[in-house]
């Protein structure tokens, strides 16, 4: 089922989306509603269908959640590290050794809903950044302790020149204003049996100019996310609501950084699509 957030009766509603229409749960946002049929020890599909209003209608997409936490991986995928350490010019491989052979994946805290914005909101570029770069990403929404809820896409923006400087400015890379889109719905996780087998492409536009295309697949991601949710709460518990980011395999390299108003959009088989324009913050 593909649930979201929809603004009805001047009110944030969760809502059901079906063939472009959306079907209101009134009274509930999609929170509630999965913190709802956990209470209640129901399926969340089987919730949201017995709630939603009968009446579907044309309805613009909100962020599908506020998140309670918002967490991400790293060096997840090989070209990630690769990249990493190319930055860093590591001799030891320091970001290839977190992909593989270590045990211990990256995980860093990327905010809360105060920096996380929906579809066709501005994600932003800092002030103080010359090369901000958007990361695609296959985003994890948790119910509690760990269980996986369902699937949205996530665009993991960050100031990589920041990070360039010295790893250990990451969270200033990493967490600032609008940093971390989120939509445009959530897929329930019974939808998608198999997580790794979806197809990912980012395309950045500048006006009428294409600055740059990528792809992959969430077949390379080198992790497991049942591993990744296993780490993320060790002496660590993630509330209900949480999302995990669970790292990046389309690389843009710094000739393709953002400029404010490029548009960043992110198409996942199986989910969707997620645009954004880009702005100063």
């Amino acid at each position: 089922m593909r649930l979201g957030q929809i603004k009805w009766n001047n009110e944030v509603t969760a809502a059901i989306f079906e063939n472009g229409n959306a079907r209101p749960i009134p009274g509930h946002t999609l929170y509630d509603l999965i913190r709802r049929s956990e209470v209640e020890n129901t399926d969340l599909p089987k919730l949201a269908k017995s709630m939603a209003s009968s009446n579907a209608a044309p309805a613009t997409p909100l962020i599908p959640l506020a998140p309670k936490e918002v967490w991400a991986c790293g060096c997840t995928y090989e070209m990630s590290a690769s990249f990493r350490d190319g930055e860093h010019n590591t001799r030891e491989g320091f970001y290839a050794y977190v992909y593989n052979p270590a045990n211990r994946p990256e995980i860093f805290f990327k905010g809360t809903a105060r920096v996380c914005v929906g579809p066709d909101q501005g994600v932003g570029i800092r002030s103080d950044s010359v090369f901000t770069a958007p990361e695609p990403e296959l985003a994890v929404v948790l119910g509690s302790k760990g269980r996986v809820v369902g699937y949205t896409i996530a665009n993991d923006v960050s100031a990589w020149d920041i990070e360039r400087e010295n790893p250990l400015y990451l969270p200033q890379s990493k967490v600032y204003t609008a940093c971390c889109s989120l939509g445009p719905v959530m897929v329930t996780a019974d939808e998608i049996p198999d997580p790794y087998s979806l197809e990912m492409t980012c395309v950045i536009k500048r006006g009428d100019t294409t600055t740059f295309e990528g792809s992959t697949s969430t077949g390379k991601l080198g992790r497991k996310i049942e591993t990744l949710v296993e780490y993320l709460l060790q002496s660590n518990p993630v509330p209900c609501g949480s999302v995990v980011l669970t790292g990046t395999g389309i690389i843009v390299t710094q000739e393709s950084a953002l400029a404010p108003g490029d548009v960043v959009t992110i198409t996942t088989s199986g989910i969707g699509t997620l645009s954004n324009p880009c702005i100063t913050v």
